[in-house]
């Protein structure tokens, strides 16, 4: 997990739609916020258990190679998410983000962690087709972050295109309609779910 300063972890948007999805906890201490900080942190690692806290999508945790891992993430991770309703038939019924960065920041003023997932082929695919309803531009940046006694977790997602160019019909079509859903804010309840949940006791 790299450790910088200066990094600014949610790209900029230039295209298609964009989404922000923010919790937030107030202690009486900052030792306190420091102890749910550190748990949220653990949580937002713990993939696996993702579909708990949001209660909706089912997210799995596979390795660079495409093997099923019970561990926390890391970069070059991919997950596996199932989408209630019709599954895309390039990720053989599942839609795959790829982590491409976890980072973290320590300031005197605030810490913040960093996850940022990218829509992805599916890991054991000999194909390059991104297996996910958006197209491989749009990403989603999930923050833990403290600033003094108050605790967020947060989602961004940014340019966020239906991924409906190169792909089979079928997929165009179910791709097309699951991103307009999202667009339209049938995202934002689960993501809204998943970061409480993750500041959650």
């Amino acid at each position: 997990m790299e450790n910088n300063e200066e990094l600014q972890p949610v790209p900029s948007q230039q295209e298609g739609s964009k989404i922000d999805v923010v919790s937030q906890r107030e202690f009486a201490t900052n030792t306190e916020a420091s102890l749910l900080f550190n748990k949220a942190v653990q949580r937002l690692l713990s993939v696996n258990n993702w579909g708990d806290y949001a209660g909706m999508s089912a997210f799995q945790l596979y390795d660079a190679d495409g093997v099923e891992v019970q561990r926390q993430a890391t970069e070059g991770d991919y997950i596996r998410i199932d989408i209630p309703g019709p599954g895309a038939a390039a990720g053989k019924g599942f839609d795959w983000v790829h982590i491409e960065k976890i980072e973290n920041s320590v300031t005197e003023t605030e810490s913040w962690v960093a996850m940022r997932v990218r829509p992805s082929a599916h890991p054991n695919s000999s194909e390059d087709d991104t297996a996910h309803f958006l197209k491989d531009i749009a990403t989603s940046t999930f923050i833990i972050r403290q600033v003094d006694r108050i605790v967020y977790a947060e989602e961004h997602g940014r340019n966020e295109v239906p991924n409906t160019d190169g792909v089979g019909v079928y997929d165009k079509g179910r791709n097309l309609i699951v991103a307009l859903a999202a667009k339209f804010g049938l995202s934002y309840p689960q993501w809204k779910s998943l970061v409480n949940g993750l500041l959650s006791d």
